[in-house]
């Protein structure tokens, strides 16, 4: 369904207050002239018709009649009541009466046509619609012009709020003006450079902690080297081996972040690439339905399938399976799949770092990862969940590296 934006309502707006205001004055002024034109005709026939009434008085010819056919059956009671009267006989050609008793049987009775007064009405209804309509027009198209460069406006306000959402942050609005449009595209602005600095600290401070915890790191991973072998040997190499693997995945995330990585491309086949990427991996089954040589940097797309796996085996049941067609590699697991609320997420904003759908479970870097390393390399990658069940991730490399 189409939605009219701000432009459009707030020129439907003006057009329909310039309609309704066009009628109101219609009306009125064609209510107060049709009121004046009938107070002044019948003060003007009342005034002759007591001139012709001291006329047949005294027993002078005047336009007046006695007890005229056609008298209006309210005019003759009223003038039996002893009320000098006028009266507007409406229809197709309107007559104006007035009337007044002069003994008790007859009545004096003048009339004339109100035709030239319903002409000139009429003309004047006809100009007040033309006016009206011209009016309601101009104004209906001064509303427009104005609506759609206020809804211009406020469409690019929105557009670069939304550039800055996807990761855009040196996008700005030019806040021309000073009315609350312009207030708006300042406030967008104000906030994508308080976001820029925010989102800036942050990765100095990750970049920082993950470089200051390489060196340690490195030396836990020698020391547990040098241990006698045993079972809190091993315990301990897991858990070295675990932080050196964070460690690592936050200096990832903190590189693309900077946007300081190069692609290396080459040419692969995407069967060995899926292979190689699962290859320390148990219960995770690789299928070739269809194999393609693809140009593209190898290392990115072995590691995003790794990811994606690892958090197929983590997060869902096994076994995982990895199935290679072409160009498009679909991972999956056969757990309860994606819950709703986290589909919509990662639909809307993709994967969040340090934040997973089961507490305690990761750090969430795992996809974010990945799908940082679709984007360097130009792919899509797509989360659903499969139709027979379990969560899937569609890897799809694009035709050129």
């Amino acid at each position: 369904m189409i939605r009219p934006n701000l432009g459009a309502k707030a020129a439907l707006v003006v057009a329909t207050t310039a309609l309704v205001v066009s009628i109101a004055i219609g009306l009125l002024v064609h209510h107060l002239t049709a009121s004046d034109q009938l107070a002044t005709a019948r003060t003007d026939l009342d005034g002759r018709l007591l001139n012709d009434a001291y006329d047949y008085a005294a027993g002078r010819q005047s336009p007046a009649r006695i007890n005229p056919a056609g008298l209006p059956g309210p005019v003759t009671r009223a003038v039996r009541a002893n009320v000098r009267v006028t009266y507007l006989q409406s229809g197709r050609h309107p007559v104006l009466w007035a009337a007044t008793r002069v003994s008790d049987r007859d009545v004096l009775a003048l009339s004339r046509s109100y035709r030239p007064e319903a002409r000139a009405l009429a003309s004047l209804d006809r100009t007040l619609v033309s006016v009206g309509g011209t009016a309601t027009l101009v104004v209906s198209l001064a509303g427009l012009l104005l609506g759609v460069r206020v809804g211009r406006r406020a469409t690019a306000a929105a557009r670069t709020a939304e550039r800055i959402a996807d990761g855009e942050l040196d996008a700005r609005v030019d806040p021309c003006g000073r009315d609350e449009i312009a207030r708006l595209a300042a406030s967008v602005n104000v906030m994508a450079d308080a976001l820029g600095a925010r989102l800036e600290a942050e990765r100095r401070v990750t970049a920082d902690i993950a470089h200051e915890l390489r060196t340690p790191v490195a030396g836990m991973t020698t020391a547990a080297g040098l241990l006698p072998p045993g079972p809190a040997t091993e315990l301990i190499q897991r858990s070295v081996q675990s932080l050196r693997g964070l460690v690592e995945d936050v200096l990832e995330v903190a590189r693309m972040d900077a946007q300081v990585v190069a692609l290396e491309t080459e040419e692969r086949q995407m069967s060995a690439m899926a292979r190689r990427a699962v290859a320390g991996l148990d219960q995770v089954e690789v299928r070739v339905w269809a194999d393609a040589v693809v140009t593209t940097d190898p290392r990115r797309v072995e590691r995003i399938l790794a990811n994606l796996a690892s958090n197929a085996l983590r997060h869902g049941d096994p076994p995982g399976v990895v199935e290679v067609d072409g160009r498009e590699v679909r991972v999956r697991d056969h757990g309860g799949g994606f819950p709703a609320d986290v589909l919509a997420v990662l639909h809307t904003s993709g994967p969040q770092r340090f934040r997973t759908t089961v507490p305690g479970t990761g750090t969430g870097l795992g996809l974010t990862i990945a799908a940082g390393q679709a984007r360097l390399l130009g792919a899509e990658l797509v989360f659903r969940n499969h139709t027979d069940g379990g969560a899937e991730a569609v890897l799809t490399l694009p035709d050129k590296g």
